[in-house]
């Protein structure tokens, strides 16, 4: 990963960086999905696993949600998607709830909130740890994208990090007006990679009622959208991390190809 070529142009997302975080998400599916094997997964040449942290969906018992890896410059905090039954539930529990890590910043999403909330502790404490004076990048797709939104705002607030650095890819909507005011004062970079045929960016809608309660509640989207337009057949291929990894291949050959050889067989590639 380029820092120095990611610090020279905050304003633009660096694809290289881009295609790399993109990659590191897919391994927090592989986490989950060898859950029954200590949920072992593949980290990048010149990375060490500093832990890995666990959340609870919708009253689940706990289940491997991401893990912070580390390198000689840089510090990478990764959460995954929707992978379980009780995930979804989660994610249509769209009531909101205040923020709870800052004061006044607003409400968000009760059930991202609440998977956020459940690891909380443990992701500070892998942070705890390690050297302010290294980058952190905070990344996720989907689900993860919400949940690495929610920690950023955290992260920027409430630790020595005040400038991480924000990839997600198909992220929902997170937050209230009051929320997304704070998050977009706070965190200074937020790349959110959004394919405009793929329906969860658009979820929360902005206006959501409540079917229990009646109460309306508004979504907006936090800053810094990187619109890519991709069809892959179906709703789910147009919103799966595999094909916008594939999508952003496209963007840099030989970064990904690079990226793609150190460990093989790590990236998350669409079948042939």
């Amino acid at each position: 990963m380029n820092t120095s070529r990611l610090q020279q142009r905050q304003e633009k997302p660096d694809y290289s960086t881009a295609i790399f975080l993109a990659a590191v998400c897919g391994q927090t599916y592989v986490q989950y999905t060898n859950k029954e094997e200590d949920g072992l997964f593949l980290v990048p040449r010149s990375y060490r696993l500093v832990g890995s942290f666990t959340a609870s969906s919708y009253e689940s018992r706990p289940e491997l949600f991401g893990f912070v890896i580390e390198s000689d410059c840089c510090i990478v905090l990764a959460f995954r998607g929707t992978g379980s039954a009780v995930d979804w539930i989660s994610d249509f529990i769209a009531q909101q709830t205040p923020y709870r890590p800052v004061k006044g910043a607003g409400q968000s999403h009760k059930g991202f909130t609440d998977i956020y909330m459940s690891a909380r502790d443990q992701v500070m404490d892998l942070l705890s740890g390690l050297s302010p004076d290294k980058a952190l990048f905070i990344t996720g797709h989907s689900l993860g994208g919400a949940l690495a939104t929610l920690a950023a705002l955290d992260i920027a607030i409430n630790t020595p990090w005040k400038s991480p650095v924000v990839y997600t890819f198909a992220a929902p909507r997170v937050g209230d007006p009051a929320f997304v005011k704070a998050y977009n004062y706070a965190v200074p970079t937020h790349f959110r990679f959004q394919n405009e045929f793929d329906m969860v960016p658009h979820l929360p809608p902005i206006l959501y009622t409540s079917p229990q309660t009646k109460r309306t509640y508004y979504y907006m989207h936090v800053k810094g959208e990187v619109m890519r337009s991709f069809r892959m057949g179906t709703v789910a291929s147009n919103h799966i991390l595999p094909s916008y990894f594939a999508d952003l291949m496209e963007e840099e050959p030989a970064t990904a190809e690079a990226v793609c050889g150190e460990p093989p067989g790590w990236c998350p590639l669409t079948e042939a």
